[in-house]
């Protein structure tokens, strides 16, 4: 296996791995400053919505700011979709390094989300598209999208849902 697609591989299943053990500074720590992170709807003729702009997204956050700002809600106790928190578990698979420029690569991955709360379990399922960038000799992730294909919600979502 290639050092870089090893690379790669770890930071996803560490990305998984912090939001199940719910170490939130270590799962920040992983986004740039200037993260898009971003889950599309599906619209009525079964395609994606396109433009998180313009158009209705589950989740969108233009910088690591407002992904910060949630795991602020989240730690406080005041979250209704984390009182009590959900037990997680994220399962990464199919990882493909698309494009690869300069110091910045395109990542696709298939996963699959576990999640037991107040004594049901959910399994969500989809794809991740990643735009990774290189700081600082470690790579980041600089923007996250999310396809849920499953995409009929019983509960609450948020980003440990995903």
């Amino acid at each position: 296996m290639s050092e870089l697609f090893e690379a790669v591989s770890d930071l996803l299943y560490r990305e998984a791995a912090f939001i199940d053990r719910c170490q939130w500074s270590e799962w920040l720590e992983l986004f740039t400053e200037d993260v898009q992170y971003w889950i599309p709807c599906w619209d009525d003729d079964g395609k994606l919505t396109g433009d998180p702009q313009s158009e209705i997204s589950l989740i969108f956050y233009d910088s690591r700011k407002g992904l910060e700002d949630r795991v602020v809600r989240i730690r406080s106790g005041f979250s209704a979709a984390s009182v009590t928190m959900p037990r997680t578990c994220h399962q990464v698979t199919n990882i493909r390094i698309e494009k690869a420029v300069g110091d910045s690569l395109e990542v696709g991955a298939a996963w699959t989300a576990h999640s037991y709360h107040l004594g049901q379990t959910k399994i969500f399922y989809g794809f991740y598209d990643y735009r990774l960038r290189r700081v600082n000799d470690a790579w980041r992730i600089c923007s996250k999208k999310i396809t849920i294909v499953n995409d009929v919600i019983p509960t609450l979502l948020d980003i440990f849902s995903v």
